[in-house]
């Protein structure tokens, strides 16, 4: 050991790093950005000093004190690896909101009246729950219509002033002042609180409000209509023991519902009551908060920032297979952006990808311009730019559902716009390997694929997950698995979570 401790140390002292002074800019803290950063920084060539990222609220996650506010959303990146990484050592952090980009100038205007200059802009912005939205259709309830007689356009915007009790959440600081908020107004023991949306995130929400106190009748889960019949869990046995979940913890549940008013349509600065229409009747219930967590979207200053800089947009931000915008400098990435239409691939974007996945590409492409042990990055041929990249790493999602369940869910990239039962009348759908029941927290699943390749993982628990044991498993051929398939059918496979 000590032999190769002081090798170590003279190859570092023979073989420094280069130190690159470019000025790079990272718009957004998403996980296509953090792992950006992760990879760069990590560079054992490069040492880079002049990296700055541009986040509302910095880079969330490492602290532990912040863990508690997490389970207010589902989560699919690892925090404890970010909280190893201590990025904040490495990169420039400036707190505000991307409101404007001058190409000529090389510089991003910044809220506060601010401007961060750049040689390399990577734009790295995610999708949000928006205050601006949901916007209330404004049917009037004492016609009694239903979602029939109603029009719901996506595209518009609430624009008058926001309720203060219109609570949204991304991040750990939004769910930390909306704790704060509720204990403030001692909402634990009075008032009722109206979840609007039919995301995971809604699920764990109610469960968190749940454990700190908040009684179920004083709960009420709204979910609008799903776009199709796919819901967020796609798992029948699942989403039956969340339903028994919810109903012995008395909250109440309204599907297919939509945002009509609030307050009667009169002018608010908090909302008092909120109305929806439904496939039958219209109802209204008294609202002390509104969480809403109506469907993501692109944050509206970011759009108007790449729009007025004459960056090509498309519905989304259009970039090639390099991750080039129209502008040479200025690259992106993540589920603000599309492939250009050249590439006949409208369907898929980055947000059907691993974000970790996506963020690596990128760095690992950019860093061809500046690592000396790299080879040049040469033009690819006419007929490779063609081809649009695949990326194979799993998508992961997971959180603490009412109950007391934990849940996770791995899989490889995809549309996702079959139903699960569909899925398995496919004659290439593979096998599903099933122990426990999802009532009893028990619940783990595992798809082989015709190839016997682990397709996708499925638990939910009562106990905390080993979530990083788990992805570990993706892509493993079931022989290396000491023949996971013949020994399940031999009954020698019980419960997969031991």
């Amino acid at each position: 050991i000590k032999y190769a401790l002081n090798h170590i140390n003279r190859k570092l002292t023979l073989e420094p790093k280069v130190t690159i002074n470019c000025r790079i800019v990272v718009v957004g803290a998403s996980e296509v950005g953090i792992s950006f950063l992760e990879t760069m920084v990590l560079s054992p060539h490069l040492r880079f000093n002049n990296i700055t990222l541009i986040s509302t609220h910095g880079i969330m996650g490492p602290s532990s004190r912040m863990a508690r506010y997490r389970k207010f959303l589902s989560t699919s990146y690892d925090y404890e690896d970010l909280a190893l990484m201590a990025l904040q050592t490495w990169v420039n952090v400036v707190v505000g909101k991307m409101i404007g980009i001058d190409r000529a100038a090389k510089h991003v205007l910044v809220t506060g009246d601010r401007k961060v200059s750049y040689e390399h802009l990577v734009i790295c912005i995610g999708h949000q729950y928006q205050v601006s939205t949901p916007c209330p259709t404004g049917a009037d309830i004492t016609l009694m219509p239903t979602n029939n007689d109603v029009t719901v356009n996506p595209d518009q915007r609430y624009k008058w002033k926001v309720p203060s009790n219109l609570l949204i959440m991304n991040n750990e600081i939004d769910c930390q002042n909306a704790l704060a908020w509720i204990k403030k107004n001692e909402l634990t023991s009075k008032g009722n609180i109206i979840v609007y949306g039919n995301s995971i995130d809604t699920y764990c929400t109610v469960e968190t409000l749940l454990t700190i106190g908040v009684s179920g009748f004083n709960i009420h889960l709204v979910q609008p209509p799903l776009k199709s019949n796919i819901t967020c869990f796609n798992n029948l046995e699942i989403e039956s023991a969340i339903k028994a979940a919810l109903q012995k913890a008395n909250v109440s549940v309204y599907p297919n519902s939509i945002l009509a008013k609030w307050n009667d349509g009169k002018p608010i600065s908090i909302i008092t009551s909120a109305s929806f229409t439904t496939d039958t009747k219209p109802f209204t219930l008294p609202c002390s908060v509104f969480f809403s967590f109506y469907p993501k979207q692109e944050d509206y200053d970011a759009f108007l920032a790449v729009n007025n800089a004459w960056l090509v947009y498309d519905g989304k931000l259009v970039i090639d297979t390099t991750f080039h915008t129209n502008d040479a400098t200025i690259r992106a990435a993540g589920p603000f952006t599309k492939f250009s239409r050249r590439y006949y691939f409208d369907q898929w974007s980055h947000a059907n990808f691993n974000s970790k996945q996506v963020g690596f590409q990128l760095a690992s492409i950019m860093l061809h311009l500046f690592d000396p042990t790299l080879k040049e990055l040469v033009e690819p041929p006419k007929e490779l730019d063609q081809l649009v990249p695949m990326y194979t790493g799993s998508k992961s999602v997971g959180g603490c559902l009412p109950g007391g369940y934990y849940y996770l869910h791995i899989a490889k990239p995809g549309l996702n716009n079959i139903i699960l039962e569909e899925q398995r009348a496919l004659p290439s759908y593979g096998i599903d390997l099933i122990t426990g029941k999802a009532m009893d927290g028990t619940y783990f699943r595992v798809k082989l694929s015709q190839y016997n390749m682990v397709d996708s993982i499925t638990c939910l628990s009562l106990k905390p997950l080993p979530v990083s044991n788990y992805m570990c498993l993706y892509q493993q051929h079931e022989r290396v698995l000491n023949n996971l398939h013949s020994r399940f059918n031999e009954g020698l496979i019980l419960d997969f979570h031991r």
